[in-house]
């Protein structure tokens, strides 16, 4: 499934919306952005595995996904479904308190009265059909009209909580990434043998435990980078790598820049701002 929205914000746009009919559209790998994430489910059931927590979404809901968490969707063999999703940037987002509630964790949000969040959704997509001089201003007044209504929401909250034996290999790793974990010891640790381990994560996540580190690793370097001034050096040891080397070797094969390119963007839009 080619997603065009992230081409779109690949692009430069801070904000772009794409809807989707698919059938047995399952995502290869957990993956993550540098930009929020609301996938609303207009049809369909869908299974969400959101960092280390799985949860099952049905039609109506939807669930937002903040920046550099890890994640992935798929649903159960021949069961189509349709989704409308809304990516955007952190400064497309006017308000401070918003950015900082929304960035902590994803959630689902299943509502008894979800029209008018489904028609803001749906006319942020227009607009970006639209395409006129006025869209791009048009598009960021829907979204900030759309995620005020949303942070108001009381009790439509649901957290991601379904556990199973590799969710809970998936948390210890999430908690524990920056230790030096081989597969020996994560096997004896949940009284798995190392080959249904590596199996039973592989179907899980389409990922070997180690890429997956890495992932969790790079996502972490990455909002160290967004949010701190902290070295590459100091950043590099706090992940957990045992030396630089390795780490811009890891870095630029997942991202696809180097830490120290990475670094030099983001000052540069600070400057900007």
């Amino acid at each position: 499934m080619i997603d065009q929205a992230s081409m779109i914000m690949t692009n430069g746009k801070c904000i772009a919306a794409e809807r989707i009919l698919g059938v047995n559209d399952n995502m290869i790998k957990s993956h993550y952005h540098d930009y929020f994430e609301l996938y609303y489910l207009e049809s369909g059931q869908r299974y969400h595995m959101v960092q280390d927590r799985s949860c099952c979404m049905n039609t109506g809901e939807f669930i937002i996904f903040p920046p550099y968490k890890m994640h992935h969707s798929y649903g159960d063999n021949d069961v189509a479904f349709k989704r409308l999703v809304v990516y955007f940037k952190t400064e497309a987002i006017m308000i401070h308190e918003i950015t900082e509630k929304l960035k902590v964790s994803a959630r689902v949000y299943r509502l008894a009265d979800r029209s008018e969040i489904y028609s803001l959704l749906k006319e942020i997509l227009k607009e970006q059909e639209k395409n006129d001089i006025y869209s791009d201003e048009a598009m960021q007044m829907l979204l900030n009209h759309l995620l005020i209504k949303i942070v108001r929401l009381e009790g439509a909250e649901v957290e991601v909580d379904k556990q199973n034996r590799i969710t809970q290999i998936i948390h210890y790793l999430h908690k524990n990434y920056t230790e030096n974990i081989t597969l020996d010891m994560l096997a004896s640790q949940f009284y798995l043998s190392t080959y249904y381990l590596c199996r039973e994560f592989k179907h899980y996540t389409n990922s070997t435990i180690i890429q997956y580190i890495n992932h969790i690793r790079i996502s972490q370097a990455q909002l160290y980078l967004m949010e701190t001034d902290k070295s590459i050096t100091q950043i590099s040891s706090e992940v957990g790598f045992s030396n630089v080397t390795h780490f811009d070797r890891v870095f630029k094969t997942i991202t696809g820049i180097s830490p120290s390119a990475m670094k030099k963007q983001i000052a540069g839009k600070r400057k900007r701002f």
